[in-house]
Order: structure tokens, then C-alpha cells, then sequence
């Protein structure tokens, strides 16, 4: 058995504390991705909350943190806590008993839904976001012609990073080779094209901008973005691209920052093509060139143009849903990576989220 998820939750929700300088009764506000509930977490610390979760629904798994930004600069809450706590190792795979169940779709409305194309994608035996994502990049190869070797030098970088991050879960090096080698899972995807699942939990404080001079190494949220829907997985007109094409040009659209700005950037890499997609759609790169912009030497790692993924990403660290994109952001903001810090970081964005779902965020000093 694992760390009971409410034991992960708490204590990752007082590193948040401790970093900001607060205690758990200055806390008005909880959002949450799960797995935890909020009850669970006001019961043992006692909370008296004026806000709880909701607000912004098209951020994707971004969507709560999002919320806790409105909720706050609308004075629904003062000091809003975000968590996301996952449990795939130690944890229990299934409801527990007695849980309800989850919300049915109505009959007809599927469509219109994130996630409307699900039915079609299992009558096709795609059980699994890595047959979906597989198909995007199998996609962009034949377009473009990015290569497996182009996708390893993402998995080899973030493995590079992972090895200077104490937390990630495999830190030893691995080459190309290595990556090449790797079992196929859903091609062109091997098995270190994968991202692992962990046990842990992250939690983030969100405040005013007026309370900032009151921490002592405050972080900025410069915009964000968020999308959902526009053609399910694979009915995009502009396939392979994803919503990460509209949320990104949703958060660029509600800043005078652009992409040459960028100090670090922490993108989503359930799949090594998920990273790539994102590269694009946030302009870091045009289309079709995100592959040459990775497999070029030097270009994202530490020093290059722009380091990427620099806790070693969901594929060497842990998928945490995101969570611990933002938290390395909002780390390397404040200048407390250690030996995978980014001289001299002003500006990081973290982006989450893969096919019909998600949400970008733009942080500054």
C-alpha cells in the first residue's frame, strides 16, 4: 500500500504554506483536480472555506487553478489552496465502495463534448490516449517528416534533467539508443515515449496581486488560456493539431509577452508528441518544425534558447497531471531549482493537456 492520499495532500498543501509564509487558517478558498476530496482536507485542518472550486471549465486539467485565479481577483477568496494528489502506484485503481457514480451523458449530447468521440475511437479498439496520440504523430511524420530520433531527443533531455531533480523517479541517463530500443507500446510510440506513473501531490497557493510584497518569493501570473472541444480527438479540420492551438492563442491574446520571451518552458509530455504539439501551437517553433527545434543540440537544455521540461518531465519525473509543470515554473521563477536552474528566468509558461483538452499559463517575477 501506498501514502494514504489525504496524508500526500496535507503534506504537500503545507510545503505550499510554508513557502508562502501562510498557515492553513489564512486559507478561504480550495479548488482541486482530486484525487483528495476538499471535505476531507477542511475536516482535518479545521478550514472555514468561502469558496470552493469552479469557475473557468474549459482549462482543461488547468481548469482549478484557473479558477482559484478568478476566484481571487473577483474576491471570492483571498488565499485560495490548488491541489492535485494521484494515486496510480499505491493507490486504489477503482471507486471506492459506495462512491457515486459518475455523470452520465445525456443521449445526443455527446458530440458537443471534449470527449464526444470516444464511442467511435473504442469501436476501433483505440482504448488508450497512447493509440490517440500515436495517430497525431504518425500524422505529423508523414506531413512533416519527424522522426523517432527527433522524439528520443526530447526523452533523452528530459532524462538529463531528471538527473539533477532529487524527486524525479528514474534519474539514471539513457541515450538514443536506449530510447530506440525501447518496447513499442502504440507505434511510433516505444515505451520511453510513455510518461510514469507515480504516487505524490502538489499543491499551489494563489493570492492578490496586492498581498504579493507580503511573500517572500512571490510569482506572477501574467495570462492564461484554456480550450475544449472543436473536433474531439481526431475530427479536426486542421488535424493532427490540437486544442492546444486554441488555448494557446487564447492566453497570448490577454498579454503583450510573446514566445521570444520565454525564459524556460514546462510543457505537457504524457507523450514525447504532446511536447511537440505545444511547441508549435505556442509559436516557440512553426508548424512541422518542432522536431528539428528538439533533435537541435544544445537548444533545450540547460543554456540553450529554451530549456525544456527541466524537472525531467512527466516522462523521467512523474505524471502529476501538470501539477508539477507549475510547480517547476513557478521553482524556476523563483529561483530555487538548484543545479537545474535557468540563469537569470523571468518569464516561464506551463502548458497541459493533450487532444480535445487544454490550458496554458504564463508566469513572470
Amino acid at each position: 500500500m501506498g501514502v494514504p492520499g489525504l496524508e500526500l495532500t496535507l503534506e504537500s498543501c503545507e510545503h505550499a504554506l510554508a513557502d508562502a509564509g501562510l498557515t492553513w487558517a489564512d486559507i478561504d478558498g480550495v479548488d482541486t483536480m482530486g484525487d483528495t476530496p476538499i471535505d476531507e482536507v477542511a475536516q482535518a485542518r479545521g478550514l472555514e472555506l468561502a469558496w470552493t472550486g469552479g469557475g473557468v471549465s474549459n482549462g482543461g486539467l488547468l481548469s482549478p487553478l484557473m479558477s482559484a485565479v478568478v476566484a481571487v481577483a473577483e474576491g471570492r477568496a483571498r488565499h485560495a489552496l490548488v491541489y492535485r494528489t494521484v494515486q496510480m502506484m499505491g493507490g486504489a485503481i477503482l471507486p471506492p465502495e459506495g462512491a457515486p457514480p459518475r455523470r452520465a451523458v445525456a443521449e445526443g449530447a455527446e458530440t458537443s463534448m471534449p470527449m464526444g468521440d470516444m464511442q467511435a475511437l473504442l469501436a476501433y479498439h483505440a482504448y488508450s490516449a497512447a493509440n490517440w496520440l500515436a495517430m497525431h504523430c504518425r500524422r505529423h511524420m508523414y506531413l512533416y517528416g519527424t522522426t523517432k530520433e527527433q522524439l528520443g531527443a526530447l526523452a533523452v533531455n528530459s532524462r538529463r534533467f531528471a538527473g539533477m531533480n532529487p524527486l524525479a523517479t528514474f534519474r539514471d541517463p539513457i541515450t538514443l539508443d536506449d530510447y530506440l530500443a525501447a518496447r513499442p507500446i502504440s507505434d511510433p510510440f516505444g515505451l520511453l515515449d510513455c510518461d510514469v506513473p507515480v504516487d505524490g501531490s502538489v499543491a499551489l497557493v494563489v493570492s492578490p496581486a496586492a498581498a504579493a510584497g507580503d511573500f517572500p518569493r512571490p510569482v506572477r501570473i501574467a495570462a492564461m488560456g484554456g480550450a475544449d472541444g472543436h473536433g474531439g480527438w481526431d475530427q479536426r479540420p486542421d488535424y493532427p493539431k490540437m486544442a492546444s492551438v486554441d488555448a494557446a492563442a487564447d492566453m497570448w491574446s490577454r498579454t503583450d509577452l510573446r514566445p521570444e520571451d520565454v525564459d524556460v518552458a514546462q510543457l505537457y509530455d504524457g507523450f514525447t508528441f504532446i511536447a511537440f504539439a505545444w511547441l508549435e501551437a505556442l509559436g516557440f517553433c512553426a508548424d512541422g518544425e518542432s522536431g528539428p527545434f528538439v533533435a537541435d543540440p544544445g537548444r533545450i537544455a540547460l543554456g540553450g534558447q529554451l530549456p525544456l521540461n527541466t524537472y525531467g518531465g512527466q516522462l523521467s519525473a512523474g505524471r502529476l497531471h501538470g501539477y508539477w509543470i507549475v510547480h517547476e515554473a513557478c521553482l524556476q521563477l523563483q529561483h530555487q531549482a538548484g543545479e537545474r536552474q535557468v540563469e537569470g528566468a523571468e518569464v516561464a509558461v506551463a502548458a497541459v493537456g493533450g487532444g480535445p483538452i487544454a490550458g496554458c499559463m504564463l508566469f513572470t517575477r
